[in-house]
């Protein structure tokens, strides 16, 4: 292989590594857009930012994907937990926005 055929396929895998960061952006995006509504929702009823239980039965869900899509599930894990304390810390603004209780995880 020549060196302008390498340089060609990394170019190609970068352009793909691309598309799919670009993909996963816009996904996040949409995943945040609906939990802010559920952290609207929580702030309307008082009810806690955190939900232990459902997280981690998400962590354990997001773990047995990650191993049978041959991925590192403690890599999922560490990532799902940085996204579900965003998610907690916004539910404590939009709950103290709109004047409920703060209450932690």
């Amino acid at each position: 292989m020549t060196e302008k055929d390498v340089k060609e396929q990394l170019l190609g895998y970068r352009q793909s590594i691309d598309n799919i960061d670009a993909a996963l952006l816009h996904m996040l995006a949409e995943r945040f857009r609906c939990t802010k509504e559920v952290g609207l929702l929580k702030a309307r009823y008082d009810l806690p930012p955190a939900d232990p239980a459902r997280e981690e039965y998400q962590i354990e869900r997001l773990r047995r994907l990650a191993k049978d899509a041959h991925l590192d599930p403690d890599f999922a894990e560490k990532f799902l937990n940085f996204v579900i304390k965003e998610v907690i810390r916004h539910h404590e603004a939009i709950a103290a926005e709109h004047g409920g209780t703060k209450q932690s995880a």
